[in-house]
């Protein structure tokens, strides 16, 4: 038995993928490094500039270093006043986004209108990048805090709307359908029916877009929209690297608590 096993190994080179299959591959392979070659060589990077970049890195740390911590107190005052742009963005754009993802959801919506106007809400504003809101609100109300909550919320409202409409999509139909048996208006199927099935959904996503939104609110002040941004932007202006240093420092001790608060609260919440 082992013989007749050994030459049919012998007869047969068995192999993962055919002849056709391995050039298909390659050929694959050879079309995604001729894609790169083409995008690098349209974008006309300046080689030179990346190969100084190492040297250029370790001039700038040396630079950094240490940190400046005498401005302390205004960076505290910045990164309070960053933390409550993301807060005040979140809270308007879960306001605004609940009756846009009701309009949105197929088994809600009040008619094909409707359902078309939120998705179309949804769509656009997810689609604009937050600085690019930013840019747009800073030209309207002037620079500060408002353009910054302004820019976020509308930012959050696409992705916020998106999940909170997915979530009511997936509700269970069978306690809808009681409820709306027994005569219940519109109104209370929502309140009982509805609301409570997507809670923890709701929470969820909630928590998520807050935490996200203190990570954008950092860069919102390099185009005048408030926050720590704002004290950013001047430093670099002014080559205060050991000020830049402490920012740095500051907004990513404030993003992992924001991080710890967020786990905190979902385990809780949810």
């Amino acid at each position: 038995m082992n013989k007749v096993i050994e030459a049919q190994e012998r007869h047969y080179h068995w192999q993962l993928h055919s002849a056709l299959q391995r050039l298909l591959t390659y050929l694959s392979y050879l079309g995604v490094g001729l894609v790169m070659y083409w995008a690098i060589r349209t974008l006309e990077v300046e080689w030179l500039w990346v190969l100084d970049a190492p040297t250029q890195i370790g001039d700038l740390l040396g630079r950094m270093t240490p940190p400046d911590v005498s401005r302390s107190p205004e960076i505290l005052r910045a990164m309070i006043d960053t933390i409550n742009i993301a807060t005040l963005a979140t809270v308007i754009a879960i306001g605004l986004s609940l009756p846009v993802a009701y309009i949105s959801a197929q088994n809600t919506t009040p008619n094909v209108f409707a359902l078309w106007l939120g998705r179309l809400i949804l769509v656009s504003t997810r689609s604009v990048n937050t600085i690019i809101w930013a840019l747009l609100f800073v030209a309207i109300f002037g620079p500060g805090p408002v353009a910054g909550i302004l820019a976020i919320a509308f930012r959050s409202i696409g992705f916020t709307g998106k999940l909170i409409a997915e979530a009511i999509e997936e509700i269970d139909h069978n306690q809808v359908e009681a409820m709306t048996a027994t005569g219940a208006s519109k109104s209370k199927v929502l309140l009982f029916g509805v609301i409570p099935q997507i809670m923890p959904a709701f929470l969820s996503v909630s928590i998520l877009r807050w935490d996200i939104n203190i990570r954008e609110s950092t860069v919102l002040g390099l185009v005048g929209a408030g926050g720590i941004g704002l004290l950013l932007q001047g430093a670099i202006n002014t080559f205060a690297w050991p000020v830049v240093a402490t920012i740095l420092l500051a907004i990513i001790i404030v993003v992992i608590l924001a991080e710890i608060v967020a786990s905190w609260l979902r385990s809780k919440v949810i």
